[in-house]
């Protein structure tokens, strides 16, 4: 793997107010589909594995707002 990519990725992103306004919008959404399932679906496995995806989905797009768009020397191995 690229080292300056592995750096990247690995690097402390500080959120300007347009990418915090867009964090917020996405943690919003998710917790708004959670709180929609947990009302329709009855306490099990799958509802668990559910919301756990949900909180996964939640924080791979706030990793893709703060990795991105990244330097073009970071781009590709």
């Amino acid at each position: 793997m690229n080292p300056k990519r592995l750096a990247w990725d690995f690097d402390h992103h500080a959120p300007d107010a347009e990418k915090v306004k867009l964090h917020e919008d996405v943690r919003v959404r998710c917790h708004d589909l959670a709180r929609a399932l947990n009302e329709y679906i009855p306490d099990c496995r799958e509802k668990s594995l559910a919301v756990t995806n949900i909180e996964q989905a939640m924080f791979w797009a706030n990793a893709a707002l703060a990795r991105n768009p990244r330097p073009d020397e970071v781009r590709s191995e």
